[in-house]
């Protein structure tokens, strides 16, 4: 079992518990005692668990990580994943950015004078805000902790009020099947901005490849580009008849 396997099993056991133990979640889990404390201390580093006496306590949000904590995660990685976007991006006046701190690292450096800007993250809408000459619309909805983004009905009822030239997103996870969110409420509004887009972006850096997630946004035919810092060998697993217009330089 990976990982994130056990992560997501762990956030799963702690969301009908609330608490747990160490030894009750090696129990589950058929793993050392060693293993789930390693797993735990990387799941509080990322706000989905609090460290407790002998166990963990799951934290409200915690189908989402943190985006202050992926803002520094792999830096580097989102950095270069931006830049090849930046390189081939289309022509476009109205614009859907997600919230993810990929998307944030992309937007920061992209000319958006003279063009509408929605997004449903908090960070991505405060570093915009700099900007001049940018219409700035922010849809509404509930904030969720971790995320710094608008999520829920009312975001979901408010984007299907506009329709994009482009929408720009990333993802949790991703595999030759599509691109996964943590959390269903994401996928939501994701899917909702696919479909109200004339042209769909997705941008993700490597370390997606290795991971999962639950919930399916899109699959990969889906978007009209792809564009990662993954290199070749690993974008050929995901495009294997080479059929999708994926860029990674």
């Amino acid at each position: 079992m990976s990982n994130n396997e056990r992560f997501s099993q762990i956030i799963n056991y702690l969301k009908n518990k609330k608490s747990a133990s160490v030894e009750e979640l090696a129990e589950m889990l058929y793993v050392s005692i060693a293993t789930v404390r390693r797993d735990l201390t990387e799941l509080q580093k990322r706000g989905q668990v609090e460290r407790s006496h002998g166990g963990a306590i799951l934290m409200e949000g915690a189908d989402e990580i943190s985006i202050f904590i992926r803002q520094v995660k792999n830096a580097r990685e989102k950095e270069a994943a931006a830049s090849i976007a930046l390189k081939h991006m289309p022509d476009f006046q109205t614009v859907f950015i997600d919230n993810s701190s990929t998307c944030l690292a992309l937007a920061e450096r992209m000319n958006l004078a003279h063009k509408t800007v929605v997004t449903n993250g908090l960070q991505i809408a405060m570093r915009i805000s700099r900007k001049n000459d940018v219409n700035l619309i922010m849809p509404g909805g509930e904030v969720k902790y971790n995320t710094a983004a608008m999520l829920g009905s009312m975001t979901a009822n408010n984007l299907n009020s506009f329709n994009f030239d482009l929408a720009i997103m990333s993802c949790s996870a991703v595999d030759k099947d599509g691109a996964y969110e943590l959390s269903l409420e994401s996928m939501q509004i994701k899917k909702i901005a696919l479909t109200k887009s004339k042209k769909k972006i997705l941008i993700f850096d490597d370390t997606k490849l290795n991971t999962s997630a639950m919930f399916k946004t899109s699959p990969l035919d889906g978007y009209d580009y792809i564009f990662s810092n993954a290199d070749a060998r690993l974008l050929k697993t995901l495009d294997p008849e080479g059929t999708l217009n994926i860029l990674s330089t």
